[in-house]
């Protein structure tokens, strides 16, 4: 689970429940079986409208190929039951490759096992270019609706193109910058915060008090490193709602600027998707794996170059 209990429980019922997802969870390591397997066994059936069962509940296998992380397997729920994921994936030669293995985005993990052949060598992987770990804080889309697979989330796309751990404290309807979940944060050790959470604000007013003080508080236990702020990125022009949103978040940065904050940033959330944005979402508001493409591609300029700042 992503959070203590007692933090989960202070925050809310709703994410005393949604931290038992697994968003953001992996396993590394190196070896050099020719065959890789997993049987995992799932505590809840996950099925949605809009999101992919493999999304939802399956695992997706990265390999560490000169440098770079590319996608080679997925091991997808079975269709007649939904709490188990199992499957082997094979190689063509005997060497030591690197893994990653992501994690179900919206269901939980009761157990998992790792099959490899039984003269292989197993060893930890390399580390991280980027630790401790970029936090993400936000909504549905932050926890990874409606990303076909786990790689392919917004988180996992900067975390492969930047060599960042990461934690994924995005919970579906219901991250409203509650004031437990907020001092967890701030106690976390971090490379970077990125706050994406304006689309579960009840109303702007909600957002407006609490935006500003989630902000300080992470700023105060962390002077020094980047702080990215976001705005939803279905944003439709001229919804007086979205227009109230965006001003808010624009607020803080610009009372952070004032501050003298010279390491916190604005992504505005109506230049994520591009022209066509509605065809990067399954229902108009959560993106398919092209707009959390699109998402990755404006974060990751920022990131990186705020990461070589505090450098």
């Amino acid at each position: 689970h992503r959070l203590p209990d007692d933090v989960a429980r202070a925050t809310s019922e709703g994410v005393a429940g949604l931290q038992y997802n697994t968003a953001g969870g992996r396993v590394r390591f190196r070896t050099d079986s020719q065959r890789v397997a997993i049987a995992a066994v799932l505590p809840k059936q996950t099925l949605f409208p809009h999101m992919t069962l493999l999304g939802a509940s399956g695992f997706d296998l990265y390999e560490k190929v000169n440098g770079r992380a590319r996608y080679v397997h997925s091991f997808k729920p079975a269709t007649d039951r939904f709490d188990a994921a199992c499957g082997v994936c094979g190689f063509p030669t005997k060497q030591m490759r690197e893994f990653t293995l992501n994690f179900p985005l919206y269901n939980g993990v009761t157990s998992l096992q790792i099959g490899l052949e039984p003269d292989a060598q197993l060893d930890a992987a390399a580390p991280y270019e980027v630790e401790p770990p970029v936090v993400f804080y936000g909504s549905s889309i932050t926890q990874g609706a409606c990303a076909a697979r786990p790689g392919t989330c917004c988180e996992a796309w900067v975390s492969r193109a930047i060599g960042c751990d990461y934690i994924n404290l995005g919970f579906a309807g219901n991250a409203k910058g509650e004031p437990a979940i907020v001092n967890y944060m701030a106690g976390l050790e971090m490379s970077a915060f990125v706050c994406d959470y304006d689309h579960n604000a009840p109303d702007p007013a909600h957002l407006r008090a609490t935006h500003a003080p989630l902000y300080r508080a992470i700023r105060t236990a962390h002077p020094d490193i980047p702080f990215i702020m976001l705005t939803k990125p279905d944003y439709k022009i001229g919804v007086p709602d979205y227009d109230a949103r965006r001003a808010v978040v624009m607020e803080t940065f610009q009372m952070a600027q004032a501050s003298g904050d010279r390491n916190v940033y604005f992504i505005d959330g109506a230049s994520l998707f591009g022209d066509d944005g509605m065809d990067c979402t399954t229902d108009g508001c959560h993106p398919t794996d092209l707009g959390f493409y699109r998402m990755a591609e404006k974060i990751i300029p920022v990131l990186r170059a705020a990461l070589g700042k505090k450098a």
